[in-house]
């Protein structure tokens, strides 16, 4: 337990001074920020001694008139001694008195009219304090999203892998936030209160030595409060800002994958599981809250103690004569506003401990490991992009997890302009290669050559600049189709863009959206298909115009009459060009020149298709798995009707000619109807698609009578 605490301590002083750090280059501004919070401050404290010299006047010149006129001040105070008034002799021997003058309301005007001069050169003052203080805060907040935005561009992809995006997000966006809300609403206004608490001492000490030493023993008893519910406050105000992360971590994730869950039942369980999380981040925020919240009643508590205390005595000092009554209106002011900056200050502390939880969680995210720095010693040569590249990986060992080996001893030769498509089971380690030819990841042994240069004496970027990628999942940013399209090459003139569309068919429905090339997609780009969305990136990367091409399952969102276009279309992009292609669906990949079978991270077999099927290997289990053996069995099932067969025979058509996709968009209601009725869909789509992931690939067909209907 004291460990930890030790360690919770040393991790906050490291905040603060690294949020200290960040403010050393507004020092000049900060000085000025000093220098007008002490005027501000200077003029507001000054403001109940001229208010207590105002009531000194008028006090005085009340008595004065009461007093008989022609006598002097010497022979009232005599005669009230000679009658044996001690309290009065003493109470008039401190004031200015003239008898029978009354109120200089002259002077009291001076006075008045410089106490209201005071108060508003103290506002002005005060606003240029929070100007410049705003224009600060907003300079550091500024350099530290810089910081933000760099460190996500140099983490690996591992980080992304190993961290939930909802909680990155909130590290980036809502931390930072509240960093610049504290800077605003604390630091600034901690000073204020920090000078207005030493000028009210000040003052007070010269006015009367003795009612300032006795507010100065409610400074410990503040001190103790505070520090002592602050402390326990900060820990809540992390907790509630690490389950805001994992809240929004679960957003995310519910939003992103809304179909599946909903697919999959799982609706009742994502709303328990955001109760469940939604009661723990209320939890500890009102822990929070509520602790950061006692800390003014608790300051205003010891201040009215005070106050009263210092009110009694004043008063008795006034009767006898000690101060006169605007110093104890003055000191009884400064005790109200010596009890409001304290109070004050412990509201700051608690936005200021706000402030340092999301430092610390934003300093925690830029000190992740980035990917190490590797300056590339031998360059590629100009123009040497977009012309075919040789690319081999020797005896490659790479591992996600130390304990769990995932490649070993991997060898793969692509030659310039040749086709190689990688097929396997789920977890071959087929993505793998890829991450690793995109140099995401650094592989543990072995070596990848790209036309004969070893990756580490090449930099990220030489590397990832010889690659066009068009993946089975479609990123697009909001912005016109036109800039999504360009973003492939900078600087890519509008012929381009369209000659890129054209070459991957999406020309024609671009020219039928509202605005063609100028219509802007939303974040999701939810306005149009998921087939012409896989388009559009596959324009991109026509329009890259790369020297190596990857496609992962990149036809795997389009019907069978845009796939056909989509190949005609690779095949003319991936000509002249080094290809890697990967596909579960084995008709996509039969023109391949080289066909590289991957099981448990390593080469099974390769060649090419002709040779595979001939071989009776892996390669022939997988084709047989879809093509085949699942057609078979359906079409020897006796219990079938006619009409079923008739369906059937559709349905075997297709899969001999490998277009699984096409009985998904079959749109007759009544061949849907007998397809629900023989479960096709369960026994052929989804279950080849399942089967051909497994080791053995064989087909497992349930009887017509034990099916789901």
């Amino acid at each position: 337990m004291k460990a930890r605490k030790a360690r919770e301590k040393t991790a906050g002083h490291g905040t603060s001074s690294r949020l200290l750090a960040l403010l050393k280059p507004e020092g000049s501004r900060l000085m000025l920020v000093g220098v007008l919070g002490v005027l501000s401050v200077g003029l507001v404290v000054a403001g109940p001694v001229l208010l207590g010299n105002a009531t000194n006047l008028v006090f005085d010149g009340a008595v004065s008139k009461l007093l008989p006129a022609g006598e002097t001040k010497a022979a009232v105070i005599a005669g009230l001694r000679a009658q044996g008034h001690e309290s009065l002799v003493k109470m008039f021997a401190a004031m200015d008195i003239t008898p029978g003058t009354g109120i200089d309301f002259t002077r009291l005007g001076q006075i008045l009219g410089l106490a209201a001069l005071a108060y508003a050169l103290s506002v002005f003052f005060g606003w240029a304090q929070g100007y410049v203080m705003a224009g600060i805060a907003q300079r550091v907040v500024y350099r530290l999203r810089q910081s933000v935005e760099e460190k996500l561009a140099s983490l690996p992809l591992r980080y992304f892998d190993s961290h939930p995006h909802g909680d990155t997000l909130s590290r980036v966006t809502n931390d930072i936030d509240n960093i610049t809300t504290s800077l605003n609403e604390a630091l600034s206004p901690l000073l204020t209160s920090v000078l207005t608490v030493l000028g009210t001492l000040g003052l007070m000490f010269w006015i009367s030595p003795l009612l300032a030493a006795l507010s100065l023993v409610t400074i410990p008893l503040t001190i103790a409060a505070t520090a002592g519910i602050a402390s326990r406050a900060k820990a809540q105000f992390i907790a509630q800002w690490a389950e805001t992360g994992q809240l929004n971590g679960l957003v995310e994730e519910t939003h992103t994958g809304h179909a599946l869950v909903q697919a999959f039942g799982q609706r009742q369980a994502m709303i328990e599981e955001f109760g469940r999380q939604n009661d723990e981040l209320s939890t500890s925020s009102f822990r929070a809250q509520f602790l950061s919240g006692v800390i003014l009643p608790a300051v205003q508590f010891v201040g009215n103690l005070n106050y009263v205390v210092v009110a009694a005595l004043g008063g008795y000092q006034v009767a006898t004569g000690v101060i006169s009554l605007g110093a104890v209106q003055a000191i009884i002011q400064y005790t109200r506003r010596f009890a409001i900056p304290v109070a004050q200050m412990a509201g700051q502390m608690n936005v200021l401990q706000s402030g340092l939880a999301s430092a610390e969680r934003v300093f925690g995210f830029l000190d992740a490991p980035e990917e190490p720095a590797v300056p590339g010693r031998d360059a590629l040569p100009a123009g040497a992009a977009p012309a075919p590249l040789r690319v081999e990986l020797r005896n490659v060992s790479f591992r996600y997890e130390p304990e769990r080996p995932l490649i070993e001893d991997f060898t793969l030769e692509a030659a310039p302009g040749q086709t190689v498509a990688i097929v396997g089971p789920t977890g071959a380690g087929k993505t793998t290669v890829v991450n690793l030819l995109m140099r995401f990841y650094e592989i543990d042994g072995g070596q990848i050559l790209l036309d004969g240069r070893d990756y580490q004496d090449l930099s990220r970027d030489e590397v990832r600049s010889c690659f066009g990628m068009v993946l089975q999942d479609t990123w697009l940013f909001g912005g016109p189709i036109r800039d999504n399209i360009a973003y492939g090459r900078v600087g890519a003139s509008e012929a381009e863009i369209v000659a890129a569309s054209k070459a991957a068919h999406a020309d024609d429905f671009i020219r039928t959206l509202p605005e063609g090339y100028a219509t802007v997609l939303d974040g999701e780009a939810s306005s149009i298909s998921s087939g012409q969305r896989q388009l559009l990136t596959i324009a991109r990367a026509f329009l890259a115009n790369p020297g190596i091409l990857i496609l992962d399952e990149a036809t795997s969102n389009v019907d069978s009459r845009t796939e056909a276009m989509i190949q005609d279309a690779m095949t003319r992009l991936r000509s002249g060009r080094t290809s890697f292609v990967i596909a579960h669906r084995l008709s996509t990949i039969r023109a391949a020149d080289v066909i590289v079978v991957m099981e448990e991270g390593r080469v099974a077999e390769q060649g090419s298709h002709e040779e595979l099927l001939v071989r009776g290997g892996l390669y022939r289990s997988l084709h047989d798995s879809q093509f085949s053996v699942a057609a078979a069995k359906l079409t020897t099932c006796n219990t079938l009707t006619t009409r079923e067969r008739e369906i059937l025979g559709l349905v075997e058509q297709a899969l001999s000619n490998g277009e699984i996709a096409s009985l998904l968009s079959l749109k007759e209601a009544t061949v849907k109807r007998y397809l629900r009725n023989i479960s096709v869909k369960l026994a052929v789509v989804s279950r080849v698609d399942a089967l051909t992931k497994q080791r053995n690939y064989g087909v497992q067909l349930r009887r017509r009578s034990t099916r789901t209907p």
